[in-house]
């Protein structure tokens, strides 16, 4: 009789680094797999679903407008116990740092489902940077049984919390996966088929460019506030420094980013302000672009992979394996220091060709075969 593998996820990031998991764990024999999503975040998610052709077996469909933390918790929490209890899953599997990987963890937990952690061992050391994701993924590993780590530097966090050395694998990150995966289908589309998230005049704008091309993405909460401001004014001084450069931004639905992001940027020339994107135009502008400015940690994954320089708008990352790699440069969102950067690396072809040909440590593409395989050898 086949195991029951129970995929949980909620967001769009789970989703992309789920879907490769997923969809091996289908082919995999002697594994039944299902999946229950929460829908932390409903349209971004749908978006990654159809991509990858994942359709959820359960579908708590939590999401409303203006929830918080608590709304969040309390409707995954209560909901996953239904799920649970009919699913009767063998082991579940969980991804990263959200709201729904900490409550499908500690639901598994007090049904004593053993469950396995992906992207284990990301830590910042600060329990409010990034807020509340370092938490999250601090409390998920003093409850699961499997942690798949990323890198050699995540299964050293793992050791030092003195969790199980054989519970500990070194997987890659399934990002790389997911990118990979979408890559290959990009030469298959028109840009133009991207509308109306993606605009014929982006993509023109961007085929067209005669100089640099700047990708911005952001949305971390710590952000908020005057730190979005700062990132935002940064943005605008390069632009009126070089009205050339092409910059743009997908912006989050959050309005505690379309906020700032549109009183201060609008109007900007040469700053597009656009529609958050579907995964698969998002990738074909992250393969275009010449620098990546985010606070996104999948990006920080991403980018490297595929050449691509990036500066991220944090103090501190649970990714510090792309710092000392130099693909990424932590700026914070001091606007004097993205200013800076940014010119340093796109006006200086020996710095940017160091950046962008530096090794990616984040994976080969191979993470979700050996998630399978250890799930294989433990059910």
């Amino acid at each position: 009789m086949p195991k029951r593998i129970l995929s949980v996820f909620g967001t769009r990031p789970e989703a992309i680094k789920m879907a490769p998991v997923v969809n091996c764990l289908q082919k995999t024999p002697g594994i039944e797999s299902l999946v229950a999503v929460t829908a932390q975040h409903r349209q971004m998610l749908d978006q990654v679903l159809a991509l990858f052709n994942i359709k959820p077996d359960f579908d708590l469909d939590i999401m409303q407008s203006n929830q918080d933390l608590f709304d969040i918790t309390s409707r995954v929490l209560l909901g996953l116990r239904e799920v649970y209890q009919q699913c009767k899953p063998d082991f579940v599997l969980v991804h990263g740092d959200t709201t729904t990987c900490l409550v499908a963890s500690l639901a598994a937990f007090y049904l004593r489902i053993p469950f396995g952690h992906i992207e284990a061992g990301l830590r910042t050391g600060n329990l409010l940077a990034p807020f509340p994701e370092e938490a999250n993924r601090s409390l998920v590993g003093r409850l699961a049984h499997f942690h798949f780590a990323p890198t050699e530097a995540a299964k050293i966090n793992l050791l030092r919390e003195n969790v199980n050395p054989d519970h500990i694998i070194v997987t890659g990150n399934t990002v790389i996966d997911a990118l990979l995966d979408v890559r290959t289908r990009l030469p298959d589309y028109e840009p133009t088929q991207w509308q109306p998230a993606l605009p014929t005049a982006i993509t023109e704008a961007v085929l067209e460019r005669s100089s640099r091309f700047i990708l911005i993405t952001g949305h971390r909460r710590e952000n908020f506030g005057k730190g979005f401001e700062d990132f935002c004014l940064a943005l605008k001084q390069i632009a009126i420094l070089h009205p050339e450069w092409l910059l743009i931004y997908p912006v989050h639905l959050n309005p505690n980013v379309q906020k700032p992001v549109k009183a201060l940027l609008s109007g900007v020339a040469n700053i597009h302000l656009i529609a958050p994107q579907e995964y698969l135009p998002f990738v074909w502008l992250l393969d275009q672009c010449d620098l990546v400015i985010t606070d996104s940690g999948g990006i920080q994954e991403e980018a490297p992979s595929l050449g691509k320089p990036v500066l991220v708008t944090r103090d501190v990352t649970e990714r510090p394996e792309a710092v000392r790699a130099g693909t990424v440069r932590l700026v914070g969102t001091n606007t004097k220091k993205i200013f800076d950067n940014t010119l340093d690396i796109l006006n200086n072809e020996t710095i940017y060709a160091t950046m962008s040909e530096a090794h990616n440590p984040y994976g080969d593409g191979l993470a979700a075969q050996r998630i399978a395989d250890t799930l294989l050898k433990f059910l």
